[in-house]
């Protein structure tokens, strides 16, 4: 047992020796690694001192701040009022029956069918009127034969003048009833009044037809389309007939370049808006009530100074940016006020306070202060 111990302790003390003689060496090679960095910083501040006895310029390209800049050059500025609006038509036909309507027997379209004028779509009830034309044509040929044979009497001299005109004046009246119920027989067949697509069929068998366009048939001619748009109303003197327009159609990705051909009268009472309609060209692939960005063009500048929004900062004076001048062999920082007029697409114009040519400052102008020292490279 003591023998065991003594091993210990000798193992633990020659451990601690070993650990004491690594701490010396890693303290020794840090102190010298110091002096090393201490003559290098002595050097380098010797080296700058000798470069700018020799350069006096270095000093500030040393501490000149990186920017970016372009070139103004004048070009056309154009303000849109972006709206969302849809395409409808200008044809758009209600079916009605001809007569008062009647019990729905048959259907012969149906919603998505493109149909033509004239064509046959619904067959009303007909039973009553089909009686009542069979009891009248029995009466007609009743009325007929009779009347040919007071013709035939009459002229072998026999009766009486009055009963071939009494015979007569009775086939003709049963002739006008004819005409009247085969005029109601033809008002139970409801055709097309123009030609088109159904767009809408709320109809079924067994439903009494009126032609409620609730609970009807709708039909849509795609020929005629325009984009109709809500504007609202602090844009009344802005938005005119005649504008020009650019409609666009997000699904599609395609744009239409048309005018503004009509402004109504009329500004909603809870809307507070009024309407606008641009017509725009046949295209297969546009559909009514497809949802369009309707761009009405109320400004243009043509050579007009542009900046992008995000370069325009604001003090106490106003609004103003940075741009890039030459002076006395470096680049600096000059703060140029500006008055600024539409803005669109993250563009603005410039109405004054920079011109053509000048480098403005389009990156790195944060934190800039007039006359400082700035670098491109």
């Amino acid at each position: 047992m003591t023998i065991s111990v003594l091993f210990f302790l000798a193992a633990c003390s020659a451990g601690k020796k070993e650990n004491n003689g690594q701490l010396t060496d890693l303290k020794t090679e840090l102190e010298a690694l110091k002096k090393q960095r201490e003559g290098i910083d002595e050097k380098i501040i010797k080296l700058e001192e000798q470069i700018l006895k020799a350069d006096p310029s270095a000093k500030d390209a040393e501490n000149a701040k990186l920017v970016s800049v372009t070139e103004v050059n004048p070009r056309d500025f154009e303000h849109f009022i972006d709206l969302q609006g849809k395409i409808t038509t200008e044809n758009i036909y209600y079916v009605t029956p001809r007569g008062m309507g009647g019990q729905v027997k048959a259907i012969f379209v149906k919603a998505g069918d493109r149909v033509s004028k004239g064509q046959l779509l619904l067959k009303l009830d007909d039973a009553i009127i089909r009686q009542q034309i069979s009891s009248l044509k029995t009466q007609l040929n009743y009325a007929e034969d009779l009347y040919k044979r007071q013709q035939n009497v009459w002229k072998e001299g026999i009766g009486t003048e009055v009963q071939v005109l009494t015979a007569k004046n009775q086939v003709e009246s049963l002739e006008k009833q004819m005409s009247v119920l085969n005029e109601q027989l033809a008002m139970t067949n409801v055709y097309a009044q123009a030609s088109g697509i159904a767009e809408t069929v709320n109809i079924r068998v067994g439903e009494q037809f009126t032609g409620n366009p609730l609970s009807g048939i709708t039909i849509i001619n795609p020929s005629n389309l325009k984009a109709v748009v809500d504007v609202p109303e602090n844009y009344i003197s802005n938005v005119q007939k005649g504008m020009e327009v650019i409609v666009f159609v997000p699904d599609l990705k395609k744009s239409f370049n048309t005018r503004i051909s009509l402004v109504s009268e009329l500004i909603g009472q809870n809307t507070r808006s009024f309407t606008a309609e641009s017509k725009i060209p046949s295209d297969p692939e546009l559909k009514p009530n497809e949802i369009v960005i309707v761009k009405i063009l109320d400004h243009r500048s043509k050579g007009a100074i542009v900046a992008p929004i995000a370069t325009v900062q604001s003090d106490e004076n106003g609004k103003f940016l940075y741009v890039l001048e030459e002076k006395e062999g470096k680049q600096i920082a000059r703060k140029k006020p500006v008055v600024l007029g539409e803005m669109y697409d993250e563009q603005v114009e410039i109405k004054s306070g920079l011109a053509a040519n000048e480098k403005l400052i389009t990156r790195g102008f944060q934190g800039l202060y007039d006359g400082q020292v700035i670098t491109t490279k």
